[in-house]
């Protein structure tokens, strides 16, 4: 177990760090610290230089060290819901990486480096639910790039950039400005966005249950086939990168961060009655 909480937080030691290693089903290492009261990035690290996918989601961390570039073998960084308000130049170098979650923090427009456009490699980008007004405009170099979330933030107008590439196919701009002056719910238009596909992308258990129905079958409609019951669940796996975490905010950050931890101590529970 981590050493203990104080006013400083979970504190990582290198053996926690080992025993959290484990292997995908596709063979990459993930190192999961997710939801442990962690409010520094954990220096030792950056000795476990063979980790492919890092979450340390749900946490408490404010500022990301300048060297985090140096975490070369990284193809995926999860660091949803946490108090991040910028991100070091450094964060360019990782150029490996494939997915990249940073929705839930505090990022400002000032506080995302242009050297991100660098990520030429990247193919999931989820921005949501920041305190975002625009993005570099070196973001338009991220021609791998097929998934972005850029919900519940403060853009007044949808980012350029975001039309000429070549490679995007889902885009969640929901609930920003913009997109209430539009109208709730109304999609962008395929000549306008130069999009593949027209979406908003939401947690079936955050319909209800009329709406949800109406989501089938509109749905329904366009497929021109039967939606099968497992509707919200293919949902999840095919757009998980731009729903994760509470895609709907309709909570603040706080408020969701206690919600969450009271689901996790329940599962728990229930797994150890099991």
């Amino acid at each position: 177990m981590p050493k203990g909480k104080g006013a400083k937080g979970t504190k990582v030691t290198l053996k926690t760090a080992k025993k959290a290693i484990k292997t995908t089903q596709d063979g990459r290492c993930r190192l999961t610290l997710s939801n442990m009261g962690i409010t520094v990035f954990p220096k030792c690290l950056f000795k476990l230089t063979s980790v492919d996918e890092l979450d340390l989601s749900r946490n408490l961390i404010e500022t990301l060290p300048d060297n985090i570039g140096s975490f070369s073998s990284l193809r995926w960084l999860d660091l949803h819901s946490n108090k991040l308000a910028s991100l070091p130049e450094s964060m360019g170098t990782l150029v490996g990486l494939t997915h990249l979650n940073l929705s839930n923090n505090c990022l400002t427009f000032a506080g995302l480096p242009s050297s991100l456009g660098h990520l030429i490699n990247l193919t999931s980008l989820n921005l949501g639910l920041n305190q975002l007004d625009a993005l570099p405009p070196s973001f338009k170099h991220l021609d791998s790039l097929q998934e972005l979330g850029l919900f519940d933030n403060l853009f007044l107008k949808q980012p350029e950039f975001v039309a000429v590439l070549r490679n995007i196919t889902k885009v969640n701009v929901t609930r920003n400005p913009f997109t209430y002056a539009l109208g709730y719910g109304e999609g962008m238009k395929k000549k306008e966005s130069g999009l593949k596909e027209d979406m908003y992308v939401v947690h079936g258990s955050d319909l209800c249950r009329t709406c949800l129905q109406k989501c089938k079958e509109q749905r329904e409609s366009l497929i021109g086939g039967k939606v099968v019951d497992t509707f919200e669940e293919k949902m999840k796996k095919t757009y998980s990168g731009l729903m994760r975490p509470n895609s709907v905010a309709m909570v603040n950050q706080d408020v969701w961060r206690i919600k969450e931890k009271m689901e996790y101590e329940q599962t728990i529970k229930r797994q150890s009655i099991c």
